[in-house]
């Protein structure tokens, strides 16, 4: 062997040698994805978390501590079924560490919204990285492990959520009025079929604590459709545990139609929420990332707020001509945000909101400043300078025939500003289908 030759040998010699080890599966990995291929993860219920403006009273709420040694029941009305979940808890708004003790989820009894008992035989151990307990830090979002339970689409869904030392801290996260009742009891009641309720008016509330959102692991062609918006979307005027917000009555119509029923119809709204100015939780402008963008599976979205925004200044014309120049400004730069991501971003009208003389209840924003102000919006909302790819005239469909400032009766919850059932049915009939076909495979990013 000459020089050369011996040279060449020790260089492939030493580059075998510095070859990386071929890679071995790990046995003791927890199960972090699906099994079932061909499929993605997507929301099929979502709330909005804002910081709790109502905590339980004792012994729920004593010494500085929320939820103490306690089990909190709740349920969930999801969109699209599956084989496979993940539940979502939050603690973005925390004032504390949050120290999950144990999750189930499960089935309720006869599939009814706002109950306590459970299926026994569907209850099922939820983890998180592999770990039955969990101490979720301030500011952060929790995503459990798959759970495998299957649901079908427009079902209920219970979760069970156990504190064995409670939240350290007054402020918790919640959602304020989920029309939907929910449960607590003293003692870990995450198995039981029941809990015992002995007091309603110290055990139960329609509120959400903690629970933020629950994913499907879905076919390729299932998808998620967000809705950002106030009170008239979270369903104010809606019957409790009746699941008849005009989202719920969408979804209801979606399914019954073979181009849509495989969308889930997400509902990311609160009452008093403001596009501008945080309050009822952070302002829509200011939580697109987080409630739209960062959610599982999302093809479409929608914004229906503002009507706060222009109930909440000045009845001056000068106040109101001020805040709808900052309202369009503001809807052009989530439409930017939302379509950065080839997502068509829909809009809709501002509903009536007058007053007959002398009303009973007195008036939210009854005013003629005001509904000049809403009727400006409106016609820049319909007109080619909005940024909405599409937009669904609600103020058409539910305003009076005979009064175009004020509700049409027939829609009015009472006190001129929320919808009945009736009224939310109104607007889900009306909601235009075809949107989703012609928008199916979204829009320009570019702007």
């Amino acid at each position: 062997m000459n020089l050369t030759q011996l040279l060449a040998l020790l260089v492939v010699t030493s580059t075998v040698l510095s070859l990386p080890a071929e890679p071995t599966a790990r046995s003791d990995r927890p199960t972090l994805s699906s099994h079932l291929a061909d499929g993605h993860w997507v929301h099929t219920w979502v709330n909005m978390p804002m910081q709790a403006l109502w905590l339980p009273p004792a012994p729920y709420n004593e010494s500085g501590r929320v939820f103490e040694n306690a089990t909190l029941r709740q349920t969930a009305h999801l969109a699209l079924g599956g084989s496979q979940l993940r539940l979502r808890i939050s603690n973005v708004f925390g004032g504390a560490t949050l120290p999950i003790t144990k999750v189930t989820v499960a089935l309720p009894v006869n599939g009814s919204a706002g109950i306590s008992a459970v299926q026994a035989d569907t209850v099922t151990a939820v983890t998180f990285s592999g770990q039955t307990s969990f101490d979720l830090p301030t500011s952060t979002l929790l995503v459990s492990d798959p759970i495998d339970l299957t649901v079908l689409p427009q079902s209920m869904l219970t979760i069970s959520i156990y504190l064995a030392n409670g939240q350290a801290s007054t402020l918790v996260n919640s959602h304020q009025a989920s029309h939907t009742t929910s449960f607590w009891a003293v003692g870990d009641y995450t198995e039981a079929e029941d809990l015992p309720i002995t007091n309603t008016s110290t055990q139960t509330s329609e509120r959400w604590f903690f629970i933020s959102g629950v994913e499907v692991w879905a076919r390729p062609r299932n998808c998620g459709f967000v809705i950002v918006g106030d009170s008239i979307t979270d369903g104010t005027g809606s019957t409790s545990n009746g699941n008849d917000r005009w989202p719920d009555r969408l979804l209801a119509r979606m399914q019954k139609n073979a181009e849509t029923s495989s969308i889930a119809v997400l509902n990311q709204a609160n009452g008093g929420n403001r596009v501008l100015a945080d309050g009822r939780g952070p302002s829509a402008l200011s939580r697109i990332e987080r409630d739209v963008l960062a959610q599982s599976g999302i093809r479409y979205a929608m914004i229906f707020e503002g009507v706060n925004d222009i109930g909440t200044v000045d009845t001056t014309v000068e106040a109101q001509d001020a805040i709808i120049a900052r309202l369009k400004l503001a809807y052009i730069q989530m439409a930017h945000r939302v379509h950065a991501l080839g997502i068509p971003l829909f809009g809709a009208t501002i509903t009536p909101f007058g007053s007959p003389q002398n009303p009973t209840p007195s008036p939210h924003y009854s005013d003629v400043v005001r509904e000049q102000a809403r009727l400006s919006l409106n016609e820049w909302i319909r007109g080619s300078s909005s940024p909405f790819d599409a937009v669904i005239d609600f103020d058409a469909f539910v305003r009076d025939p005979a009064n175009g400032t004020q509700l049409n009766p027939l829609y009015d919850s009472g006190d001129q500003l929320h919808l009945n059932p009736s009224g939310y049915q109104v607007i889900a009939d009306n909601f235009p289908l075809d949107l989703f076909t012609k928008f199916a495979n979204g829009v320009s990013g570019f702007e």
